[in-house]
């Protein structure tokens, strides 16, 4: 029996045997779908991990998450996909819809022009689609494993002629939620050899342990660095007291004005309590949990990969796949209880060379979780102050004042001398309390229309009126008309672009007849 550390070093051995593939090495067909991708180089994993996919010898790769891995176990398939045969010859199973979602958008853009017929798989939408999918030839389905299972079972999908198996977040392919379902598909798969790839950011011992159950003699690539979190994502953390992290989160978001965040909770209940704070506080957010039907869903990652919404509240459903290249802030309102999902949040932002900054609220057991993530991770935290009122409205009134210099240069003479009317009126103003104060309010409405993207009208996503208390399930209070700015009913004072006194209320085998969605996200913790 080996050591965890001497059969890493065994299977690095085996990565010996092929070395990095480079562009000018690879065939005809390969070259045109990076041409179709408008890649000029190949990553680090795809460089390794592409010899071994090519000579059919079964992989475990670990990489950071953005390092190009999706492009890693796609491109071999144009080698080993006969386009002829119209049968599934190829299936990528993946946790969640969004990845699928994800995968199949690189998959079409990478295969374009080499005739091979890409099928998404997953629960939330209609059976006859993906039936109808099948019978015009599936050469590579891309699925979660309940819906892929249901299929199989029904007699739609057949893997007869199968010549290789990729998971994809194989750590979350093979924990307990999924494991059973695994077990199932086995007993699809065909007597002949296939190649089955894994891939992930982490790869825990137990994970490989069970691979073994799947694969045979498979070389273990860790392509990550000894720091599993991204090289190039900043870990800040804001150590408050329990009821302090909503005030946190809000003044985090005034400071930083994020070009994308999204916004990390464990639970759905949790989900639907931040995102109501954040609407009644007036910025542009939406939320994004496994309970939302499937459409909504996509519409709200559309609006967030269009760059038409700025925050999103998610539960780790999010964190699995989705690729925003402009995310700027990956922010935990909690700790997760599972540490190597940190890993996964985290390299949200910082993908493909990118900086990024993962924020972490902590408070009570998160001190914890950060302990651990210190110990076992290597993470690095970098502790702040939380920004004070003062600070935001320095912060604001900075932005402000480059806003409105800014749309001083747009003017024409004749403009600002138009302008210059109201001077007296308010210099007038200026000294009145209240009349400053109204000055305040149009001042944030104006901050509200050119610091954040308004939306036309609240997500029809968003559940009905609720109470943000904690432990229930809320969802947006109140709707709002953003269009121009203006957020309505929000009691505040105003103020040198303070935030204070808003109208808060915020603390703190067979598998036949199943009947089941197919969603593969049964078991998870939300």
């Amino acid at each position: 029996m080996t050591t965890d550390n001497q059969e890493t070093d065994q299977n690095e051995e085996k990565t010996a045997h092929y070395p990095e593939i480079k562009i000018e090495n690879l065939t005809e067909f390969l070259q045109i779908a990076l041409q179709n991708a408008g890649w000029t180089s190949l990553s680090p994993v795809q460089s390794a991990a592409l010899p071994f996919a090519i000579k059919g010898q079964d992989v475990m790769v670990q990489a950071q998450t953005g390092s190009g891995k999706t492009g890693a176990f796609i491109l071999p398939l144009i080698e080993k996909i006969d386009p002829i045969e119209p049968e599934c010859q190829a299936i990528v199973l993946v946790p969640t819809r969004e990845l699928a979602v994800q995968v199949v958008k690189e998959a079409e853009m990478l295969l374009e022009g080499l005739f091979i017929n890409v099928v998404p798989v997953y629960g939330g939408t209609k059976y006859d689609k993906q039936i109808k999918a099948f019978k015009k030839g599936a050469h590579l389905v891309v699925g979660t494993p309940g819906r892929v299972l249901d299929h199989l079972a029904s007699g739609n999908l057949s893997l007869d002629l199968l010549t290789t198996l990729i998971f994809d977040e194989a750590d979350r392919m093979l924990s307990m939620g999924f494991y059973q379902d695994m077990l199932s598909l086995k007993g699809y798969l065909p007597d002949h050899d296939i190649t089955v790839a894994m891939f992930s950011a982490t790869f825990p011992a137990t994970v490989r342990s069970l691979a073994s159950q799947f694969q045979k003699d498979a070389a273990f690539l860790n392509l990550s660095t000894d720091q599993i979190s991204a090289d190039d994502v900043t870990h800040v953390a804001y150590v408050v007291e329990s009821n302090e992290k909503d005030k946190t989160l809000v003044r985090l978001l005034e400071i930083e004005q994020p070009q994308a965040a999204i916004i990390f909770c464990n639970t759905r209940q949790r989900v639907n309590y931040v995102n109501t704070v954040l609407s009644r506080m007036g910025f542009d957010s939406d939320y994004l949990t496994s309970d939302l039907p499937q459409h909504a869903r996509e519409r709200v990652l559309d609006r967030v990969r269009a760059g038409k919404l700025k925050i999103l509240v998610a539960t780790d459903v999010a964190a699995r796949g989705i690729d925003i290249p402009h995310l700027t802030h990956s922010i935990q309102f909690e700790l997760p209880d599972d540490l190597e999902v940190y890993i996964h949040r985290a390299g949200r932002t910082g993908r493909a060379g990118a900086k990024g900054t993962a924020y972490s609220i902590v408070a009570g057991f998160d001190e914890v979780q950060m302990h651990k993530l210190r110990r076992d991770f290597k993470v690095e935290f970098e502790k702040h102050d939380v920004p004070t009122e003062e600070d935001v409205s320095a912060a604001l009134s900075g932005k402000l004042t480059v806003k409105l210099n800014e749309l001083k240069e747009t003017r024409d003479r004749l403009a600002f001398e138009r302008a210059t009317r109201f001077v007296p009126f308010v210099k007038a103003l200026s000294e009145d309390e209240e009349a400053a104060r109204l000055v305040a309010v149009l001042l944030d409405d104006y901050m509200a229309g050119n610091l954040s993207i308004d939306t036309p009208a609240a997500s029809e996503s968003a559940p009905d009126q609720a109470e943000p208390n904690r432990g229930e399930k809320g969802g947006r209070s109140e709707k709002r008309d953003n269009r121009g700015g203006k957020r309505n009913n929000r009691s505040r004072n105003g103020g040198g672009g303070n935030r204070n006194n808003r109208g808060r209320n915020a603390g703190g085998g067979s598998q036949k007849n199943r009947g089941r969605s197919g969603d593969g996200d049964r078991k998870k913790k939300e």
